[in-house]
């Protein structure tokens, strides 16, 4: 009994040995030829080394120093390493973790990216596609450095994008920044006086898109929204208060069409610390201005607005008053 015992444990031994050096086998061997792949679509695609470690229980991937950068795009990343971890018996559920300090560049500008902690939950379907179930990102202590001379920072970023069991297209998207601190490099208007940081700065909504999010997203192109349900946008920075609610679907051409209803509390201070920033153009801020003082003087309320926001054929209303086209929603 006691041999048959043994011969049972060696076997379930051999058993998940061979089963861990399996996962080894297609990580060591898929892994190198995505990166072949995407050179060979003309993406810069490099590391130093890839290491495969955690035997019997887990599959952890380690990158040293590596460059991701996507021509189509003008999308780049650079991290001196990046890992992997997976559960041997769970290869679709992968945490990944980001180092503390990090690049990307943008068309136009290159953003330092520092962190005390940041990293992330992925639950793929099974299968060669990767679908995406669900995700959560947690960042500790977020800094951003850009070379167009603007800096953020944030106590913790948090970020849950879970797929909707009904419609594989559809994703429940929650984003929540604390303590977080609005670009720097300007002053704010004479006889505002706001805190380094906003209060609240979260969002609860639903999208859905043309596809689902998988491997595609990254080898081939981003899926694109259909469209946006949006439960709650929250801005709070002092006094300043913005929150917006509100439907819209979006064509192909990622122009919305449908409603959202913004709430403003001491509105003007809000359009004087945009305008202060120079980030929008003064016709703009003109043009909503003035829809605005309109709408206060319909409404009797000159520091509070519930405003609806209307899009259609590629043209913006501020309650019954054109603003101007538009914005376009398209995925880079």
């Amino acid at each position: 009994m006691m041999r048959l015992l043994t011969l049972l444990v060696l076997l379930a031994a051999l058993a998940w040995s061979g089963f861990w050096l399996l996962g080894y086998g297609a990580l060591t061997t898929a892994v190198p030829q995505w990166f072949e792949d995407r050179r060979a679509e003309g993406w810069v695609a490099e590391y130093d080394d890839l290491s495969v470690s955690g035997f019997p229980s887990r599959l952890d991937s380690t990158f040293e120093n590596l460059t991701l950068a996507d021509p189509q795009t003008g999308v780049a990343w650079d991290a001196p390493f990046f890992n992997l971890h997976a559960l041997t018996y769970r290869p679709n559920h992968v945490i990944s973790v980001w180092p503390n300090s990090q690049s990307i560049a943008i068309p136009g500008e290159k953003l330092s990216v520092t962190t005390g902690d940041m990293r992330a939950s992925l639950v793929l379907d099974p299968g060669t596609d990767l679908t995406l179930n669900r995700a959560n990102v947690a960042i500790e202590s977020l800094g951003v450095t850009s070379t167009a001379n603007w800096q953020l920072a944030a106590s913790a970023v948090n970020l849950a994008m879970h797929r909707d069991a009904a419609d594989t297209s559809t994703y429940r998207l929650a984003f929540k920044a604390d303590d977080l601190t609005p670009p720097a490099g300007y002053a704010l208007p004479d006889g505002i006086d706001l805190p380094r940081s906003f209060s609240s700065f979260r969002a609860d909504l639903t999208a859905s898109f043309d596809r689902p999010w998988d491997r595609s997203a990254i080898e081939q192109s981003r899926p694109q929204p259909t469209a946006l349900d949006l439960t709650l946008a929250e801005v709070i920075w002092g006094d300043l208060q913005l929150h917006a609610a509100g439907k819209v679907s979006i064509d192909t051409s990622g122009y919305p069409t449908g409603e959202v209803t913004i709430r403003a509390v001491n509105w003007r201070d809000i359009l004087n610390v945009a305008r202060q920033s120079g980030h929008l153009p003064a016709n703009v801020l003109d043009t909503v201005e003035q829809a605005l003082g309109f709408i206060a003087q319909l409404s009797g309320n000159a520091n509070e607005l519930d405003i609806p926001l209307t899009f259609s054929n590629g043209a913006t209303k501020l309650g019954p008053l054109p603003i101007g086209p538009a914005p376009r929603i398209f995925l880079r």
